[in-house]
């Protein structure tokens, strides 16, 4: 049964995989977001690094993966790359508010890693930032669930998205962020 779930998922990953020829009129790092505490993020300031972009909620099955992006923090943040956690509401699976986000992540991950306020992440009301990788990226920018991955080179251009059923640690994410970062 596991098996046919696993599959089933695969198929359905390759069916919304769709990148997109895009002029690009605005790049990652001409945006703003505000972070967990609610103070502007200019993204300009992460020009030049390679961004790990992930949507996150704290009562998914995928939560886990919050271990796995905090190792990825701690081994390249000081080789360009930026881990940023999008807490997101959007598949109703996130608490009400940022503080509790920031307690719950800090007490249960110890995650360092820069956070954003709880943001929707897909729909009409999607932050510009998703409506912009749904623009220049396609459909696979667009996240399905809860810890679905945007890598961003230091161009400020998406070069892959991954699935939530992806660990952060997998070969094909470090093996990327390090022929990004290099």
């Amino acid at each position: 049964m596991k098996f046919k779930i696993y599959f089933l998922s695969i198929i359905i990953m390759f069916f919304f995989k769709n990148n997109v020829m895009s002029s690009y009129d605005e790049i990652f790092y001409d945006f703003k977001i505000n972070d967990i505490s609610g103070n502007v993020m200019n993204l300009n300031d992460y020009r030049n690094k390679v961004i790990l972009l992930v949507n996150t909620a704290s009562f998914c099955g995928f939560t886990k993966q919050y271990d796995d992006l905090q190792k990825i923090w701690d081994k390249y943040k000081d080789s360009d790359l930026i881990v940023l956690g999008i807490p997101s509401n959007s598949f109703n699976q996130e608490k009400k508010t940022n503080s509790e986000v920031k307690s719950f992540c800090e007490i249960n991950f110890k995650i360092n890693f820069p956070m954003t306020e709880i943001t929707n992440v897909k729909g009409d009301d999607a932050h510009p930032i998703y409506k912009w990788a749904s623009k220049n990226f396609g459909k696979s920018a667009v996240p399905k669930w809860n810890f679905h991955k945007i890598l961003i080179n230091k161009s400020g251009m998406i070069v892959e998205t991954y699935s939530s059923f992806t660990n952060p640690m997998s070969k094909k994410i470090i093996n990327k962020i390090e022929e990004l970062i290099n």
